[in-house]
């Protein structure tokens, strides 16, 4: 029974392997298959305790160190079980109004796909507010033009690289911009949806890449722009979505850290998982499409949808504002070490970047190499970039 051993110790390594605080892939890698590490784990406890040999130092220590990690794949991933707290309410019958209401569809359709229809048939199933379209090119483009009769607020971002993206909105739109963060390649949609009882929402639409040896090497370029994002929406007095694919779990240490800067929170939290990717491999997935909101915004419906032939799945999400929700909901305490963390972040994000000779010119990342000078200590750092926020906001 050498192999449940060798089991264990596969478990136990991934899970301590996952702790090591270092950004290149093969290490944060180890942070996507929690629920897959999770269930090798309770496989090998479970032959462990039952297998018909007597115990010795090197199998009680064995056990005693994959309980521990057990107990920490299970912090991780628990909270998105109908066992833990929600982190967003649930909007009761009696407490619904569509005037209020939007409801996004966020779809990576995987740039080769040609199964166009599978996904307008979602569409026009469902009727969503906003569509985002992610891996979009001009092929994709041209097919989702049979939906445009319905939604006459569009940004197309039709690109190659497998980094475009299109929003296509029934609600007007306002102050859009396409802004091209850290990398003149990697776009993203940040606009202004105005509901149909006038209340205007910020929408910040994302994709970045994600830590993989055929992407990025690491997750810097990634992780800062995700926290940039997230500092930028802390000091507004607006109501925020976040959404689209994140190469990102949810429990992951940069999301976690995203959702603690930005004030925003997680509708999954105390309900389910809803793993998007890989659409294909049903025993390998995992969340990477996300939406995040603000506090004054309730949980209307929340659900997966069909396979579209992409290799994730689109996820179809109705949110309702309203001032009872934010008095009821609260956003994750952020501590002094985050925001030195996430200037941190942003900083080697920033160098990264430069160092791999990526155009650097977006006024988002400039006010943050603005703020720092090369004298200052990285606490100071961190106080002048928030201190640009507030001022920015007009707080």
């Amino acid at each position: 029974m050498i192999w449940v051993e060798i089991l264990a110790g596969v478990v136990i390594w991934l899970t301590f392997w996952s702790l090591i605080p270092r950004d290149e892939w093969w290490f944060r890698g180890a942070d996507f298959p929690r629920l897959q590490i999770l269930v090798l784990g309770l496989i090998a406890f479970g032959l462990l305790l039952f297998w018909d040999q007597p115990w010795d130092i090197a199998r009680e220590i064995i056990c005693i160190t994959l309980i521990a990690a057990l107990a920490y794949q299970l912090k991780m991933v628990l909270p998105y079980t109908f066992i833990w707290k929600k982190q967003v309410k649930q909007v009761k019958s009696n407490q619904l109004n569509p005037q209020q209401q939007i409801s996004v569809i966020v779809s990576n359709v995987l740039t080769p796909n040609q199964h166009y229809q599978r996904l307008i048939a979602q569409i026009e199933k469902h009727q969503p507010d906003l569509v985002l379209t992610l891996e979009t090119d001009q092929a994709w483009q041209k097919a989702l033009s049979v939906i445009e009769k319905d939604y006459p607020y569009r940004v197309a971002v039709p690109l190659d690289n497998l980094y475009g993206m299109h929003l296509y909105s029934r609600l007007e739109l306002k102050d859009t911009e396409v802004k091209f963060i850290l990398s003149d390649e990697i776009p993203s949609i940040h606009t202004t949806v105005i509901l149909r009882s006038g209340q205007p929402v910020q929408l910040y639409c994302l994709h970045p890449k994600p830590p993989s040896p055929t992407e990025a090497k690491d997750s810097k370029l990634r992780d800062a722009e995700l926290l940039i994002v997230g500092d930028q929406i802390k000091d507004l007095d607006e109501s925020c979505i976040v959404m689209g694919d994140l190469n990102d779990v949810a429990w992951s240490r940069t999301t976690r850290l995203f959702q603690r800067i930005s004030g925003l929170l997680d509708p999954r939290v105390g309900r389910r998982y809803v793993n998007t990717f890989h659409a294909d491999y049903p025993l390998l997935r995992w969340s990477l499409d996300h939406v995040f909101h603000s506090t004054d915004f309730a949980l209307v419906a929340m659900q997966r949808l069909p396979h579209i032939g992409s290799d994730h799945f689109p996820i179809y999400v109705v949110l309702q504002t309203g001032r009872v929700f934010e008095q009821v909901q609260q956003e994750l305490e952020q501590s002094a070490a985050d925001e030195q963390e996430a200037q941190q972040t942003i900083e080697e994000g920033i160098k990264k970047a430069e160092q791999e000779e990526k155009i650097v010119t977006d006024e988002l990342a400039q006010d943050y190499k603005m703020a720092v000078t090369p004298d200052q200590p990285s606490s100071s750092k961190c106080l002048i970039v928030l201190g640009k926020n507030v001022a920015r906001s007009g707080k």
